[in-house]
């Protein structure tokens, strides 16, 4: 493993440490600043938020002053979007070193980024772009991880793709890939149900038999979010990862089955264009916090039986 000793940030620290905030079991929702007045006003408001990274680099100003109200009161999860780690070239040190100001800063129950790229050279793309799952991505992305995970002096959460296209050069499965990258580094999992749905869909693969060959019990932290439907060229159905929507039922379906199966691991809800009022986010999280909840109880019941 690598230690990163440029951090390339302005960041003060955030003072005294902050409160610690259970986060198990929990279902939490992207925080958006439209949104701060109404949480603030919810007396019933629980769960936890999550922040995507690159909001948050600037030294100060309303994005930090919002997010730190929220702090105080909830856990925060902070995920990362543009980091490249699936790319060719080494990761930009710059940016590593807001990254980890960040988590030093507001001191994040879950740390995450993508098993993806978006920069290249000089050139930076909107889209996460997939890579192809060949030994010698193994050890380029398992040597990123290495250095996340050493800067920032904690385990990262990686995220599954949402993909739209598959490469010929790939030896192996994106189970077998993501199985072998925690292998080499100890990294944790971000298990994005709906990212399987839309990759099963679009590539014609099941969705079941991907979740039945994932590392399940590596899984920190699952992503719900809702898709759109669209034709392709040839007028086949293609979804796309648009998190502009509800949460479809056929993922509600996947994610109670993943449930079942691991237990209640903290599950954000993504809503990140076409922002509907709180209420509507909130009733989303409501539903998976309902699943979460009736797993538990389920397991009390159990072991009660099991102590009788």
């Amino acid at each position: 493993m690598r230690t990163s000793t440029d951090n390339g940030s302005r960041l003060a620290p955030v003072g005294p440490r902050l409160p610690k905030h259970e986060i198990t079991g929990l279902a939490g929702t992207s925080f958006k600043h439209q949104h701060l007045q109404a949480i603030l006003a919810d007396d019933a408001c629980g769960g936890f938020f999550e922040i995507h990274a690159e909001n948050y680099m600037g030294a100060g100003g309303p994005p930090h002053a919002a997010l730190a109200r929220i702090r105080q009161d909830f856990p925060v999860s902070l995920h990362g979007v543009c980091m490249s780690i699936g790319g060719p070239q080494p990761l930009d040190k710059a940016h590593l070193g807001r990254f980890k100001a960040l988590v030093d800063r507001y001191e994040p129950a879950l740390v995450s980024e993508h098993l993806a790229w978006s920069t290249h050279e000089t050139t930076f793309y909107n889209d996460l772009l997939p890579l192809p799952y060949t030994e010698a991505t193994v050890a380029r992305v398992s040597d990123h991880i290495d250095e996340v995970q050493d800067a920032i002096g904690r385990r990262l959460l990686l995220e599954n793709p949402s993909t739209y296209v598959t490469f010929q050069d790939s030896t192996m499965s994106e189970t077998a890939f993501v199985r072998e990258l925690v292998k080499r580094t100890g990294c944790s999992l971000l298990l994005d149900i709906n990212n399987v749905f839309v990759s099963a869909t679009n590539q014609n693969y099941s969705a079941l038999a991907y979740l039945s060959d994932f590392p399940l019990e590596h899984v920190g932290e699952i992503h719900l979010a809702g898709h759109a439907e669209q034709q392709d060229d040839e007028g086949d159905l293609l979804l796309i990862d648009s998190h502009d929507g509800p949460v479809a039922d056929a993922v509600w379906k996947l994610y109670d089955i993943v449930i079942a199966r691991v237990g209640a691991i903290p599950t954000l809800i993504e809503w990140d264009s076409a922002i509907p009022d709180w209420p509507v986010l909130k009733r989303e999280a409501t539903a998976a916090q309902t699943i979460l909840d009736a797993y538990g109880q389920r397991i009390s019941r159990e072991k009660i039986r099991v102590r009788a």
